[in-house]
């Protein structure tokens, strides 16, 4: 016959369930407050907030300039709506990934890190709050970014963009900025180096990328990189030669941010 002890038989200590109400509540407001510094953050450094918006006026402004500079004239933004909707996003999204880049990437440089860990000693708490910033800021660039790349192609550009794939680009168009800030900013954390992660991500983003997507034999593996793989879900016309979908391209792009994310959470928690 077994013999509990008499601890097994007590019951929940019934101040525990009176301070969990309380507990919560003073969580909740220290992720307000880091949440709080890391916006007071963005508007007060001009690097911040300056490349996310020279990102938007790039992603509009180089789509209706290149749709009043060529019109029907090319052929390229006019079978594919989305090439040309969407062609401003071929520079915007480099001052996207700087700013990804530049969210965590100073504070690495200038060893403010250490200060920032030290005033939010909880790593997680911190990382996702500069995470989630960058995510907003990113959405923001999207919804903007978008809407205005639609409306300069359509006031520049003669023809029916209302195609069956409309709704999937716009959605796309609104989350690809997003993800390349949080797979950026997840690299970056886990390089914990500006210069290392500035370097490699952004000649990748403008140039790399691009170039072995015009190899032929390194068409294949570069499909699966997550600019191309995001970019691919922005187009209205199929390509035979991709090896997927529209929308799991898309996917794909969100895999790799959500691995960048947490390799980077990974690295943080190891820093001293």
């Amino acid at each position: 016959m077994s013999t509990l002890s008499p601890s097994a038989h007590r019951s929940p200590d019934p101040r525990a369930r009176r301070d969990r109400p309380a507990l919560r509540g003073v969580q909740v407001r220290q992720v307000l407050q880091v949440l709080r510094a890391e916006r007071i953050k963005f508007t007060t450094l001009r690097s911040l907030w300056l490349t996310p918006l020279i990102a938007l006026l790039l992603s509009a402004g180089v789509t209706t300039a290149v749709g009043a500079a060529l019109g029907g004239a090319d052929p390229n933004i006019v079978d594919d709506p989305g090439v040309g909707v969407f062609y401003g996003l071929n520079f915007g999204h480099v001052a996207l990934a700087c700013f990804g880049i530049l969210l965590i990437g100073q504070e690495f440089n200038t060893r403010m890190i250490d200060v920032s860990l030290t005033a939010v000693p909880h790593r997680a708490r911190m990382y996702g709050a500069k995470l989630a910033l960058g995510a907003l800021v990113g959405l923001a660039v999207g919804a903007a970014g978008t809407a205005g790349a639609f409306a300069g192609y359509a006031a520049t550009v003669p023809g029916d963009w209302h195609g069956p794939a409309f709704t999937r680009a716009v959605v796309a168009g609104v989350l690809y900025p997003p993800l390349l800030v949080v797979f950026c900013f997840g690299l970056t954390a886990l390089f914990g180096n500006l210069t290392a992660a500035m370097g490699l991500l952004v000649p990748t983003v403008f140039l790399v990328s691009p170039a072995l997507g015009g190899l032929p034999g390194a068409r294949l593996a570069a499909q699966f990189l997550p600019d191309r793989a995001g970019q691919y879900a922005l187009h209205y016309a199929d390509d035979p030669d991709v090896a997927y979908g529209h929308w799991t391209g898309l996917l794909i792009m969100a895999l790799w941010a959500a691995a960048a994310a947490y390799g980077g959470l990974r690295a943080l928690r190891r820093t001293t």
